[in-house]
């Protein structure tokens, strides 16, 4: 039985047709990114209902910090996620077990550190996150409980993404949307009073058993047997060009979260010298765990896309590769425009089922709309940064990872907003878009150059 799916598997890396293969990938993954947007999404709902726009802010301060270890994460994941899948595509099964159970290993020496860290460092952390005297001690209160979650979070995506690369999305899927629904019952439980009455800390709190669940049901299906990569104590082979290998692959991923933890920490300190500093901060972080949604949409097809163009690329079948560089890049345009369109019609509803402030709402408004005016941009970026990853070009990987919330948007969030007041939060976004669109575009010649040429070497 366990051959028969390992065929299948095989059969849908290397011969199903790229764009249908891909969807096939994509729709599950898609559908477990959504129901992880859940944790985000549904803390923000419950901790609205709390009726307290202090709250709402504190777990906005927060978030830098959710993305920053989620870049964490991704180096090591997303690295091994491709390593592994050109490995795989190589018929080098055993170099691929190696892969896998090593990172997945030091993922979790990675994890302690951050949460020890974390809390040592919180206050100051988030305090530099934009937090005032006001915020703070409801921030620490949510903080604490996501540092505790990073003991299993950077396993968890470690072994989720090395059963993309050999597409077993299913129990992909079945691991994040298990704990997405754990997670929709206990926040109210630990959060209100007829519950444990622990109110933000509560909705923390729950959310890190439920990604405790997922890490467990990721690490059942490894040590079960049934998958085809095996993760086993005598694959365990740290050494540094395989460390080296993962992390130059896996950064141009994490410095995207970097980035986008950046950007909101910055757009946090200019909404902080303005009139209505915290209300302006509570709809910001409203309007970016949506965000969080079209991100997962435009991620979920990049994890459809990334295993067979990994693999096509490991097996040097450019034909193949090329397909599915073409299709990706249609398909994340169009998502991205549609994720567009919903968000501009819909924003006021939106933004009302967290809060009801009505200046919470006319600030989430217009966030959410400044967002998403020129939203192509984001799925263009991060479709070719995720190319380039692939073909081994890390280098330009990583500078496309840094442009849009990096090297273009810094800028405009720093001086704009001293110019326009809180009109250059709005313009921000959008004028750090344009600049990005036009150097992606200008870029496509270029990938497809250095794919042809990276593949003739097989640089594995």
């Amino acid at each position: 039985m366990n051959n028969e799916i390992i065929i299948e598997k095989k059969s849908l890396l290397d011969s199903v047709k790229p764009s249908k293969a891909i969807v096939k990938l994509a729709v599950p993954a898609t559908l477990a990114l959504l129901a992880k947007a859940v944790y985000n999404i549904v803390d923000t709902a419950y901790i609205g209902m709390l009726d307290s726009d202090i709250a709402l802010a504190a777990v906005g301060v927060t978030l830098p910090l959710l993305l920053i270890m989620v870049s964490v994460e991704n180096i090591f994941a997303a690295g091994a996620a491709v390593l592994a899948g050109r490995q795989l595509g190589a018929n080098e099964q055993e170099r691929a077990n190696t892969t896998v159970t090593t990172i997945v290993s030091l993922s979790f020496v990675i994890g302690i550190l951050l949460c020890v860290g974390g809390i040592i460092f919180m206050e100051p952390l988030l305090r530099s996150f934009g937090a005032s005297e006001v915020v703070l001690p409801l921030a620490k209160d949510y903080a604490f409980w996501m540092f505790i979650a990073a003991l299993m979070n950077l396993p968890a995506q470690s072994l989720n993404c090395a059963a993309r690369a050999e597409s077993s999305v299913k129990i992909s899927s079945i691991a994040v949307i298990t704990g997405a629904v754990l997670n929709v019952i206990l926040d109210p439980v630990f959060m209100f009073s007829w519950g444990m009455n622990m109110g933000v800390a509560g909705a923390s709190l729950a959310t890190t058993i439920s990604q405790f669940v997922t890490f467990a049901i990721l690490l059942w299906f490894f040590l079960s047997g049934r998958s085809n990569i095996k993760v086993k104590l005598r694959y365990f082979k740290p050494n540094i060009y395989l460390i080296r290998t993962v992390t130059f692959i896996g950064i141009p991923t994490a410095v995207i979260q970097i980035c986008l933890a950046v950007a909101t920490s910055l757009t946090n300190i200019a909404a902080k010298s303005m009139p209505d500093s915290d209300l302006i901060i509570a709809a910001y972080g409203v309007v970016q765990r949506l965000m969080l949604i079209g991100c997962y949409v435009v991620m979920g097809l990049m994890q459809g896309y990334q295993p067979i163009a990994s693999y096509s690329f490991g097996a040097k079948n450019e034909e193949r590769f090329h397909e599915s560089v073409a299709f990706s890049l249609k398909a994340s345009l169009l998502l991205t425009i549609i994720v567009e369109v919903i968000y501009i019609v819909f924003s006021k509803p939106l933004i009302m089922i967290f809060n009801r402030n009505p200046l919470v709402i006319s600030y989430g408004i217009k966030l959410l709309i400044s967002q998403v005016a020129l939203y192509p941009a984001f799925g263009l970026c991060y479709m070719m940064t995720i190319t380039f990853q692939t073909i081994g070009s890390s280098k330009f990987g990583l500078f496309l990872s840094l442009i849009r919330q990096g090297i273009f948007y810094v800028p405009f969030i720093i001086t704009l907003p001293k110019l326009l007041g809180v009109s250059g939060i709005y313009f921000a976004q959008p004028a750090a878009d344009v600049l990005t669109i036009l150097v992606c575009v200008l870029s496509v010649k270029y990938m497809k150059k250095i794919a042809s040429q990276n593949m003739a070497q097989l640089l594995i």
